[in-house]
């Protein structure tokens, strides 16, 4: 499990325009490391972010081994329903780590 940080507001009213931002930490092995008898550690990078507001998907990214560890994104989307947004990250293990912020809009 990674750890993560979000910066939503919780409210806000309709048609604002709302910015967020997440950072996730995740160890992010890159797979041109050897361990200590000199095996290939596998690579394990998170690959994938998408967030939904209320089932919507609003954000999408797709992440390659050049990627710094701990990536941090921000982007903006307008407010329109009250709901929950929602942050899955994905890495190569299939290990997802999924987070909600819920917005109040009114």
């Amino acid at each position: 499990m990674a750890i993560t940080r979000i910066v939503c507001p919780t409210a806000a009213k309709p048609g604002d325009v709302i910015e967020i931002k997440t950072l996730i930490q995740h160890h992010m092995e890159t797979g041109h490391r050897r361990d200590d008898i000199g095996n290939a550690i596998p690579r394990d990078i998170v690959n994938e972010l998408a967030v939904t507001y209320n089932g919507v998907e609003i954000f999408r990214a797709e992440l390659q081994p050049g990627v710094a560890a701990n990536p941090f994104f921000a982007f903006t989307t307008t407010a329109t329903e009250t709901g929950d947004i929602t942050f899955t990250w994905t890495d190569d293990r299939g290990v997802k780590t999924v987070e909600r912020r819920r917005i109040t809009v009114g």
